[in-house]
């Protein structure tokens, strides 16, 4: 509370400029320790809107003029407010304040560490259990005779920034671990992320090698051997590096790089192409300038979308999952998969490859377990990423945005397949940002016991489980044949969609006339009541009377319903 001058202004008007709506409320505006509050003056809806202050990126203050004092707030999640100050006294005072609360300095100030739900110690203690990644291994056959846990990461004495608990080829001994890990950028050797029990094949990560334009080193080269051998079916491994050969080669001159295939004879090496954190940042900085703009026309739009770049990366990362997908599921072939430290990169592709490869991932659950694998206790930077903390602003990337955004593309291709809808993986998105929870902070697993998060707060996926009717996809049908087996997307240019559920908050502020997931509910009821009419009609015994010709349909009973087709691009957004 120290960091508020004024905690409450009077008189104030804002305009949710996000909203599509161009009406501007009066309200009164108060500053608490957590949230930028704005409760209006209408006696009969007193609506109030609550902004948290860690969901604000920038506080914008605009020259004084003569109704008053301007502060633009851009946020997170891409709402803009705009508010309006009589006094310039106090727009500069809620201007210091919130830049000061936007920008906490350590983690003590989020407000995950002050937020409590009403549960006990016992509560919270297990809510950070609901996912046990040991659990999932075992449901995809490891540990077994080809992979082994391995204990040589534990007090995270090799590598600080990967988990404690890792599995590796059961040839491997500790020593080759840590010549490796010495060899790769970070200490990040080479370690399992997904195992195919039907192939055998495997999906692993690691690091850059930093091995300059001439460096190997034997351990690391008996790691990737070991990788090899603990694919029976296989005589070579891919390994998969995410940036553009260019950039890998750049590498180089400062001591790290890329594999050399004379050194590693049992490698084909694959450069994918993704862009690094800094082009990406830039990307979708473009794609909300496009929204911002005013009198948006046609020729601007498709210009700002093409100019941004940004479904051309979208594409990358998926051709990335794409080819490990198939390499392990059709032609057999174990992957290493690698960007420059492993942790943005190659979490997107490794966690979008198993999407394709395994169902069980495009479930509720197994969508929490591959997040809480592949980014959270592998060690993606989720503080530096998503600005938690006043640091390094080009430490600041949109690296799960872009993972989010491939898997709600794939749901667009495959809308059958995932049993979560696009809402989830918007409140997904959110509290990324949000830190309301504990889920999303810190930078690796060690990072997070150090500071005691679990003791301090809770996590989001029990809370998302607890509220998952709202999040579930009414087409999903688990024993169709779309949602079993592996997905394989076409990756062509006209197949990708400008994710507007996301980055156009004016859709979701308009009240369509019937949600589409409603909609979307009542055919499948209706569905259900034709099938046990069909039903009924076979069951007839000879001579008896048919309730219903099984072609024919009764009277629609709901005479509004809304005659759009299914198929109609309005997304799966209910209104809020």
């Amino acid at each position: 509370m120290e960091h508020i001058r004024t905690p409450k202004v009077e008189s104030v008007r804002l305009l949710d400029r996000s909203s599509g709506q161009r009406k501007v409320t009066i309200g009164t505006l108060y500053l608490s320790a957590t949230h930028t509050i704005f409760v209006e003056n209408n006696p009969e809806t007193r609506k109030e809107t609550w902004v948290l202050h860690s969901m604000v990126s920038s506080v914008e203050r605009l020259p004084t003029n003569p109704t008053g004092s301007q502060l633009i707030l851009r946020c997170k999640d891409f709402r803009v407010f705009q508010i309006l100050i009589p006094q310039e006294r106090d727009c500069l005072d809620i201007h210091a304040s919130l830049v000061r609360l936007s920008r906490p300095e350590k983690y003590s100030e989020l407000y995950c560490l002050s937020f409590n739900p009403n549960v006990n110690k016992e509560e919270r203690v297990e809510s950070w259990n609901f996912i046990d990644l040991m659990a999932d291994y075992k449901r995809m056959g490891v540990p077994n005779n080809l992979w082994v846990a391995t204990a040589a990461n534990s007090e995270y004495r090799v590598c600080d920034t990967y988990p404690s608990e890792l599995f590796v080829p059961k040839s491997v001994t500790p020593a080759i671990i840590v010549g490796s890990s010495r060899f790769r950028s970070r200490g990040r050797f080479p370690t399992l992320s997904y195992f195919h029990q039907d192939t055998l094949a495997a999906v692993c990560r690691c690091s850059q090698p930093l091995s300059g334009f001439s460096g190997r080193c034997q351990e690391d080269e008996m790691m990737l051997q070991a990788v090899m051998k603990s694919n029976p079916g296989s005589d070579y491994i891919y390994v998969v590096d995410t940036r553009p050969k260019l950039n890998a080669m750049a590498n180089r001159a400062a001591g790290k790089g890329y594999e050399n295939e004379d050194h590693y004879t049992n490698i084909k090496l694959q450069f994918i192409g993704i862009e690094n954190i800094h082009v990406m940042r830039s990307s979708q900085q473009k794609i909300i300038d496009v929204g911002e703009m005013r009198s948006l026309s046609m020729t601007d739009f498709l210009w700002g979308l093409e100019n941004s770049g940004w479904l051309k990366h979208i594409k990358a990362i998926l051709d990335a999952g794409v080819f490990i997908a198939r390499a392990v599921a059709d032609e057999g072939v174990s992957v290493l998969v690698h960007c420059s430290d492993g942790w943005d990169r190659t979490a997107q592709a490794c966690s979008i490859a198993s999407i394709l490869l395994d169902p069980y991932y495009r479930t509720i659950k197994g969508f929490m377990v591959l997040i809480e694998r592949d980014w959270v206790s592998f060690g993606h930077k989720f503080s530096n990423r998503y600005a938690h903390l006043d640091g390094d602003p080009k430490e600041v990337s949109p690296v799960i945005d872009q993972f989010l955004e491939c898997v709600w593309q794939l749901s667009e291709q495959f809308p059958c397949a995932f049993e979560f809808n696009e809402r989830f993986l918007i409140t997904i998105h959110t509290h990324v940002y949000s830190c309301q929870y504990g889920t999303f902070l810190g930078n690796s697993q060690k990072e997070r016991r150090d500071i005691r998060l679990n003791e301090q707060s809770h996590s989001l996926w029990p809370q998302l489980w607890k509220d998952r009717a709202e999040y579930t996809n009414p087409l999903y049908k688990a024993e169709l044949t779309q949602s079993q087996g592996v997905l394989r997307p076409n990756t062509t240019p006209y197949c990708f969609k400008m994710w507007k559920g996301l980055y156009n908050h004016m859709e979701k502020s308009m009240p369509p006339h019937q949600s589409p997931v409603d909609f979307l509910s009542a055919m499948r009821e209706e569905s259900q009541q034709l099938e046990e009419e069909l039903i009924n009609h076979q069951e007839v015994p000879p001579g008896g009377t048919a309730h219903h010709h099984p072609g024919s349909r009764q009277e629609d009973s709901n005479p509004d319903r809304e005659t759009n087709h299914v198929g109609e691009d309005r997304g799966f957004e209910e209104e809020d």
